[in-house]
């Protein structure tokens, strides 16, 4: 990890940026290095989905590769998506042939190859209408590829079978909006909610959850959610409005094992280190990404940040790269930027 106290922006070899036509919100990047890259055998597929109010928005898909230090487009992969996408994410599994979308319905697009990109499914999770209810969010199952969970305004969460094209299960999972879910263990999720609570699910026990955290403010909505897939007895949350990430572990209900509160204005991004252990990074509104290393130990207070980055706008959107987990992207107006750590 890079020290606080140095710039990253002042050197050229530690960043990477990509200006696109569009105001950027969704990013997602491959779990694994593609061979189908067109430049290296390192390079990673990175999707960046516009943020456009309007029904016309779309998504790009850009190779990166950290040899060369490029990021490139491709127009043959770049498609038109309905609405501006709430997230994007390829598929756990190797090589990441699959990219998922959430808005208006949870969509699946076919990468064949390097050159073309198509639908594949459109999964709707009523039963009665044409429409479903805005999808918040998402998370696909990395011990089970074939499932994904998506979180929406209508207090549920809707466990797929994305083979099937069915639904596995669907839960009444808050009081109110659930805007985040995540998956642990084999067939356990996690989800956050305008309820201002962490709730725990088990698909082999659907009749009881468990809350494991409440925001202490009242009626403070919980926005994100960052299970730590190298440890799950971690988790991390955010709330609106709010410069604290929230470090949780499951078998401390509702005392936080600390609370990061460095940033000058509201989070709304938080990753954890794909490979390195309890190491997080956030960004938010103040225009900063830092990376923290947690304590041993539970320590609420006074926790430092041991790296930071001053972006040129607000920072939405977060991603640490798990093909190359020395670079962290990060995506604010129209720009991504890849940060070595």
């Amino acid at each position: 990890m890079e020290n606080a106290g140095k710039d990253w922006r002042s050197r050229s070899e530690y960043m990477v940026s990509y200006d696109s036509p569009h105001p950027v919100y969704a990013m997602a990047i491959a779990s694994s290095s593609s061979s189908s890259c067109a430049q290296s055998q390192s390079c990673s597929y990175v999707a960046v989905g516009s943020f456009i109010e309007e029904y016309s928005n779309r998504v790009d898909i850009l190779s990166f590769d950290p040899n060369s230090l490029s990021i490139q487009s491709n127009p043959n992969l770049s498609f038109e998506h309905p609405y501006p996408p709430t997230k994007l994410m390829f598929s756990p599994t190797s090589p990441s042939s699959l990219l998922a979308s959430s808005g208006d319905f949870l969509r699946l697009w076919q990468l064949s190859d390097s050159s073309s990109i198509q639908p594949l499914s459109l999964l709707n999770n009523s039963n009665t209408t044409g429409f479903c209810a805005p999808l918040t969010s998402f998370d696909w199952d990395q011990l089970e590829p074939n499932r994904i969970g998506t979180s929406s305004i209508d207090t549920a969460c809707t466990i797929w079978d994305i083979d099937k094209t069915v639904v596995e299960t669907q839960f009444i999972a808050h009081d109110k909006e659930v805007y985040d879910i995540a998956w642990g263990e084999a067939r356990v999720f996690a989800s956050v909610s305008a309820d201002a609570s962490v709730r725990i699910f088990d698909l082999r026990d659907k009749e009881h959850s468990t809350i494991i955290y409440e925001s202490p403010q009242p009626d403070t909505p919980l926005l994100r959610l960052a299970w730590y897939k190298q440890d799950l007895r971690y988790m991390a949350t955010i709330l609106m409005d709010s410069n604290k990430v929230v470090i949780l572990d499951i078998r401390s209900p509702s005392v936080p094992v600390a609370e990061l509160e460095r940033h000058h204005s509201s989070v709304n991004a938080i990753a954890w280190a794909p490979r390195s252990c309890r190491h997080i990074c956030s960004a938010g509104d103040d225009k900063q990404a830092l990376i923290w290393e947690l304590p041993i130990v539970a320590a609420p207070d006074a926790i430092d940040p041991i790296s930071m980055y001053s972006a040129a706008h607000e920072i939405n959107q977060l991603q640490w790269s798990a093909a190359q987990p020395d670079w962290i992207a990060i995506a604010f107006s129209n720009k991504v930027q890849f940060l070595k750590v």
